[in-house]
């Protein structure tokens, strides 16, 4: 019995001891376990420091960068309505600056109908003086006529006489004129002695309407008429007698030979004056536009430095549509002027390069030298 109860005691004492030893065990499991956490805590802790700054720097930098783009939001929508505004007061003042110059011109039309109200009263008072006086002339004109007559009709035979004689002169000096025009027409106008016949019948012509025997002043023909007759022969021996509509000497341009060229033969005779051996016009000196109203001209002046010559080429277009063959391709210089003239008279220069306007700018209405040419803006 006694050893039955030291049995339970010691399984008493063995299971206390167990559970004890299990305590301990799990106590000691916890604390490394607790040891563990401890030391893994900083660096987790750290890491959520790290991320939590990470998440605050990136949340101001959004925050920094919608202010700004706000800011420039609304310095732009504040920039555009002074934009705006700038606009709305230009337009106002050019309304206004507009309606004062149509004011201005109005008043000026009207003062301007009123003197010439006063101008044409002026003139037809003048008008019927003048009439007045002519009249008075006329009758005492007549008056005399009439009382030379009745004291001596014989002279006044000799005038009808003279004035017959006057008028035959004139007809035969027409006729004259007529002939050499014909023969210089016929001859291609190469020799000088018709350019001399045509002056002294024209001088015989004027003179013989006056009535008069003055002597006729003789025409020097120009020392330059040999150039020109060479360029008109060279030129009609090789590219033909219908390339040219008329060859003249220029008197109001320093005598200098001139060439008249057809539309469509204008680049193959400027091509031809460069390059043939004969002529060599190796410089261009100067090219512009004209209107003539009916028509218009581009006018062309090369020299040849080889042969010391100058010759003029000018071409006829056609005034709606002014266009003609770019010299650009012959002559480098050729480019500002053809721009020059395109800007100002509208003449299209094909095969230009850069054809475009040198000074008034490509949103310029119109062409100021054309001759029908009205500013679109009555400010200007």
């Amino acid at each position: 019995m006694s050893g039955e109860k030291d049995l339970e005691q010691l399984k008493k004492e063995a299971a206390e001891k167990a559970k004890a030893a299990a305590l301990a065990k799990k106590k000691a499991r916890e604390q490394q376990e607790t040891e563990v956490s401890e030391a893994v805590a900083p660096a987790e802790d750290e890491d959520l420091a790290k991320k939590k700054a990470a998440a605050a720097a990136k949340a101001k930098a959004a925050a920094l960068a919608k202010k700004k783009a706000e800011e420039q939001q609304a310095g732009s929508e504040s920039e555009d309505r002074e934009d705006e505004d700038l606009a709305k007061k230009k337009a106002a003042a050019a309304a206004k600056a507009k309606a004062a110059a149509l004011a201005k011109k109005k008043a000026e039309e009207q003062q301007a109908g009123s003197e010439s109200e006063d101008r044409e009263d002026e003139d037809l008072a003048k008008k019927k003086a003048a009439a007045a006086a002519k009249a008075k002339a006329a009758a005492a004109a007549k008056a005399k006529a009439a009382r030379a007559k009745q004291e001596s009709p014989e002279a006044v035979g000799d005038d009808a006489k003279a004035k017959a004689i006057a008028a035959a002169k004139a007809k035969a000096a027409a006729a004259a004129k007529a002939k050499a025009a014909a023969k210089a027409k016929q001859e291609g106008g190469e020799a000088s002695d018709d350019a001399k016949a045509k002056a002294i019948a024209a001088a015989k012509a004027k003179a013989g309407s006056k009535g008069a025997e003055a002597p006729v002043a003789e025409v020097k023909p120009s020392v330059n008429q040999p150039y020109l007759d060479k360029y008109v022969k060279v030129i009609e021996e090789h590219l033909g007698n219908d390339v040219l509509e008329d060859s003249y000497i220029n008197r109001l341009s320093k005598d200098v030979p001139t060439l008249v060229a057809k539309r469509e033969t204008y680049y193959k005779v400027v091509q031809f004056l460069k390059y043939n051996e004969q002529l060599g016009f190796d410089y261009l000196s100067e090219l512009h536009g004209v209107d003539y109203e009916t028509h218009m001209e581009v006018y062309v002046h090369l020299y040849s430095y080889k042969n010391s010559q100058s010759v003029a080429v000018k071409v006829k277009l056609d005034r709606d549509e002014p266009t003609i063959e770019s010299l650009c391709p012959l002559w480098a210089g050729a480019n500002w002027p053809e721009c020059e003239a395109y800007d100002l008279l509208g003449i299209k220069f094909l095969n230009h390069p850069n054809l475009h306007r040198i000074m008034l700018g490509e949103d310029w209405v119109g062409h100021p030298l054309r001759k029908d040419y009205e500013p679109y803006d009555v400010e200007v």
